[in-house]
């Protein structure tokens, strides 16, 4: 069965090897581990994968093996119930819905702080409690236009503030594009140059120095041809972002073999005062914005990826960030970025029918001059003919 499994993970392109798999039997050999399918993947991940930058190739490979044979492992692991399980799903009719009352964010964040203080037990249904499932404003699966999610999952993606640990991906920047032609739009951007000490042979420079000087060979060199296209790419990771990962790894594989001179930093919904490169450490190891600002030049092509789909507070208001108080506006960031490099675009993965529908995309192109295209053939050539200019 291990052997299959090997296979599975040479065939998910991660690069395992024999040594490694035997180290696994090894260890599964000396009972190192319970048995339990979660000990048996913490074992197998750390065995096998050198680098954590295949962890998520590794995790769709494990779930595709093990999908409906995990019957030969522990049933029933001892997993704490959680505070906040998701119940029921409650309909509403359009008079329930609109009858819900609009707190508004300063008046929402004050009204919770009092539920906190309040309330001593887990609630589910009903208007007025954090809880699961009803139509207050504070808690999780439940219908309210306007709140703030505490654990669970979303569902109308209308919440100004969430409440819990997030964990993002990394996107992967090996992934193989559905289509060469992401590839031939980004290539619109590239520009060439010949500069630096004379390298490379100029073949038609040599080939009419030589009939001109009646036939005796005169070699002409000339610099190497450099691509200095330089390129900062910020993307939008988490949330509903996880609805266009595939099209934004194409993207992102097909820039990073495009733009060899090319940068990127990960943020969620909106830019604020600290960016990362690693979502698996990104409450560790954060850039501070304004060093981003002041380390690129203002030549740099910027590029903004995210669906631009968000409360309005996010952008507009200090303290709107889901995750935490930010001080300042995400829209004083964008401003900071726009302002910095004067050549910018905004690449949008949503259909571009539905953004006159989203009031932060509306807001969002407002900041960004209307320089927002679809990630579409036709979208990302529009945008890198902009770059251009």
């Amino acid at each position: 069965m291990l052997i299959d499994f090997f296979f599975t993970l040479k065939d998910a392109k991660i690069p395992v090897s024999i040594k490694e798999f035997l180290i696994l039997l090894e260890a599964m050999q000396k009972n190192v581990i319970s048995p339990s399918l979660d000990d048996f993947y913490f074992l197998s991940r750390t065995t096998l994968v050198k680098d954590e930058a295949h962890y998520d190739k590794f995790d769709k490979a494990f779930g595709l093996y093990f999908k409906g044979i995990d019957a030969i492992f522990e049933k029933h692991p001892d997993i704490p119930l959680e505070w906040l399980k998701k119940r029921m799903e409650r309909e509403l009719t359009p008079e329930q819905l609109a009858a819900i009352e609009k707190f508004g964010y300063d008046k929402l964040m004050d009204r919770l702080k009092e539920l906190l203080n309040e309330q001593k037990e887990r609630h589910e249904g009903g208007n007025k409690w954090i809880g699961t499932g009803g139509t207050s404003p504070f808690g999780n699966g439940g219908k309210n236009p306007e709140g703030i999610r505490i654990g669970g999952e979303g569902g109308n993606r209308s919440a100004v503030k969430v409440w819990e640990a997030r964990a993002y991906r990394d996107y992967d920047d090996e992934r193989e594009l559905g289509t060469r032609n992401i590839k031939v739009a980004l290539r619109r951007l590239r520009k060439f140059a010949r500069d630096g000490a004379e390298e490379e042979l100029a073949l038609d420079d040599t080939i009419r120095a030589t009939a001109n000087n009646a036939g005796y060979l005169d070699i002409k060199m000339q610099p190497e041809r450099k691509n200095n296209i330089k390129v900062l790419m910020l993307l939008d990771v988490g949330g509903t972002m996880d609805d266009h990962i595939a099209r934004t790894e194409e993207l992102f594989s097909a820039a990073k073999t495009e733009f060899k001179n090319m940068e990127f930093f990960y943020f969620h919904n909106c830019v604020y005062d600290y960016l990362w490169k690693n979502n698996r450490r990104r409450h560790a190891e954060r850039f501070p914005t304004w060093d981003i600002l002041r380390k690129y030049t203002p030549d740099t092509k910027l590029i903004f990826v995210g669906d631009a789909t968000m409360s309005p507070y996010e952008i507009l208001q200090a303290g709107g960030s889901v995750e935490y108080n930010n001080e300042e506006a995400g829209a004083e960031w964008l401003q900071r970025f726009t302002s910095t490099f004067p050549k910018f675009i905004w690449l949008n993965p949503e259909p571009e029918g539905l953004w006159q529908y989203r009031q932060s995309i509306s807001v969002i192109r407002q900041l960004m001059n209307n320089r927002m295209f679809p990630v579409t053939i036709d979208g990302l050539e529009r945008g890198m003919r902009l770059l251009s200019k």
